[in-house]
């Protein structure tokens, strides 16, 4: 069995029993969890010590799970995704299928479709989104690697996923652009 398959396979039981992970993304190492598990979504934010009020980005492996929480997509959605150069997430207004825990105060979620093998696998194989936000206390700078992960953070996670974590290269956080329901899109974060 590949490393991959077996850093894979030793998230999803993480995640299937309510943990909360450690792990890379297609960005910065986040802290994850299963995204319909409303008290493991709290206790991420007991651990990054944020305001609860404060929405969390979803990660799906593609628009066919991104359909199940968000009724209707731009028509030409699937070709901007594709053409997008970085990661980048979306803002959609009234999602459907999720817990209070993970939307924002004005009901929006902010969701991704990654590309990353890792969590792109990890995800067709919980079948449902996970929760990505920066691994840091909040206020704190999200760290670029591995290795930047405050002791703090990795003490206060159930586990930690034994992928990348020797990727010397620096990683930045996603480009955030607002779906609006008409269709019309807005930069938040470039």
């Amino acid at each position: 069995m590949s490393q991959l398959i077996k850093a894979v396979q030793a998230a999803e039981d993480e995640l299937l029993v309510g943990n909360v992970i450690l792990y890379p993304t297609d960005t910065v190492w986040g802290i994850g969890c299963d995204a319909e598990n409303g008290a493991a979504v709290k206790k991420i934010v007991e651990i990054k010590e944020r305001d609860a009020s404060k929405a969390m980005i979803l990660l799906v492996a593609d628009q066919q799970m991104l359909l199940r929480y968000i009724e209707s997509l731009p028509a030409d959605f699937q070709q901007f995704v594709e053409e997008q150069e970085r990661p980048t997430t979306y803002v959609f207004s009234n999602p459907q299928n999720l817990p209070k825990e993970v939307l924002a105060d004005d009901n929006t979620v902010a969701i991704r479709i990654v590309k990353d093998e890792f969590c792109h696998r990890l995800l067709r194989q919980i079948g449902r989104p996970l929760v990505s936000t920066s691994a840091n206390i909040s206020g704190e700078p999200a760290p670029k690697t591995f290795a930047d992960v405050s002791e703090e953070i990795k003490k206060r996670v159930d586990f930690i996923v034994n992928w990348r974590q020797e990727d010397a290269m620096e990683s930045k956080p996603s480009r955030i652009i607002k779906i609006n329901p008409d269709g019309s899109q807005k930069v938040l974060r470039d």
